[in-house]
């Protein structure tokens, strides 16, 4: 066993890190405000290399493992969940489609200007009547002649009005259940593609949320991403990768939350002394500090398992179970510690409580992962 980081993933975590401080932590409050993350950002980022990481050279990635991308999503979350969250939505449910099921055409075409940053990607799977339970499905595929047929409604579709290109899920065969279900590109600008209203959430203001519909949107026979029918198998791929990115994602505010409450409880003095010194905030502070330290822990396990091509269904839940709920706790905590002033937007911890909530709804909620994860116990 080795618990080192390599000397690329070092460099990498050193790269996201000073971004982070000398970019993101002096603007996350205005783009929180601004409900907007500037378009510069994620050129910043692709030219960086940070919006490839995973994906080989040849296709304008940068050739990382997913160990490094756990690396780096906990970085600029430590920074803004918000921009986390678009960066983790654009390579793991974005990307990593075209990445492993597309075709030579499509990657070059699709996948080589997002992983360089020049336009973003999007991932359609939530519906009005298909949440948890993905394999309900409604939106339809029909083909005619040379051209798909798509109808339906996609929601909370992060990076939805901003994206290049969305990959959604459609039915193609009702007969077939699952097995009927594939996966379709579909650019910006197609015509029938409408993006009707952007929610307003209670957290990750930054972070572009929207629903998408498609009226008899036709795209060419070749948009199909994969063989007909392997859209369920492929989105569940998808959400491998999107889980671990939530839970390195929740790690990086479980870390925020420590960092900003450990300073603060060096500096705020009552009673004559440091809050610090007082056993009932260390004991928060050090439960915070354990339990992070295994938390991320269980999210590079996943995403080395995923580099080894070894099956990590399961671990890949448990990290995200396991780090979302931490998240959510860590950020109470903080609050907490910081009493009346937590409750203040001045102070940051007020909007990494509200950021860590999707943690346990999003990539699949906190019930969805136990169950996947007692299904692997045989029950």
């Amino acid at each position: 066993m080795d618990f080192e980081l390599s000397e690329d993933q070092r460099l990498i975590r050193q790269l996201v890190r000073d971004y982070v401080e000398s970019r993101v932590k002096p603007e996350a409050q205005a783009w929180e405000e601004a409900r907007r993350i500037p378009d510069e950002v994620f050129r910043e980022l692709g030219e960086m290399g940070i919006l490839g990481l995973p994906f080989p050279e040849e296709y304008g990635g940068a050739g990382a493992d997913h160990v490094s991308l756990a690396v780096a999503i906990e970085e600029l979350a430590r920074g803004d969940a918000s921009l986390a969250l678009s960066v983790g939505a654009h390579i793991s449910l974005g990307c990593t489609p075209l990445a492993r099921a597309g075709s030579e055409a499509q990657k070059r075409r699709w996948l080589a200007p997002a992983a360089r940053g020049e336009i973003l990607a999007a991932f359609g799977l939530t519906e009005p009547n298909a949440g948890s339970d993905a394999a309900a499905t409604e939106t339809r595929a029909v083909l005619d002649g040379d051209e798909w047929v798509i109808n339906g409604t996609k929601i909370y579709i992060t990076n939805g009005s901003l994206a290049g290109y969305v990959v959604l899920t459609a039915v193609t065969d009702p007969d077939l259940g699952r097995d009927g279900i594939s996966n379709f590109l579909v650019p910006r600008g197609t015509p029938g593609f409408r993006v009707t209203r952007r929610y307003n959430k209670m957290g990750l203001h930054a972070s572009d949320t929207v629903e998408l519909v498609f009226e008899d949107c036709r795209v060419p026979r070749d948009h199909l991403v994969g063989a007909p029918g392997a859209g369920f198998k492929n989105f569940l791929d998808a959400l491998n990768g999107g889980r671990i990115g939530i839970g390195a994602l929740s790690v990086g505010i479980a870390q925020a939350c420590l960092e900003r409450s450990v300073a603060y409880a060096r500096q705020r003095h009552q009673f004559g002394r440091p809050i610090g010194s007082f056993q009932a905030i260390q004991t928060k502070l050090a439960d915070m500090a354990t339990q992070i330290e295994v938390a991320r822990l269980m999210v590079y396990k996943a995403a080395w398992l995923r580099d080894q091509g070894r099956p990590h269904h399961t671990e890949a839940s448990m990290a995200k179970l396991f780090a979302s709920e931490l998240a959510v706790q860590a950020a109470l905590d903080a609050v907490q510690i910081h009493g009346g002033y937590g409750y203040m937007r001045e102070y940051e911890v007020e909007r990494f409580l509200r950021d860590a909530k999707l943690m346990t709804i999003g990539e699949g909620t906190s019930e969805i992962q136990r169950l996947i994860i007692a299904r692997s116990l045989g029950l």
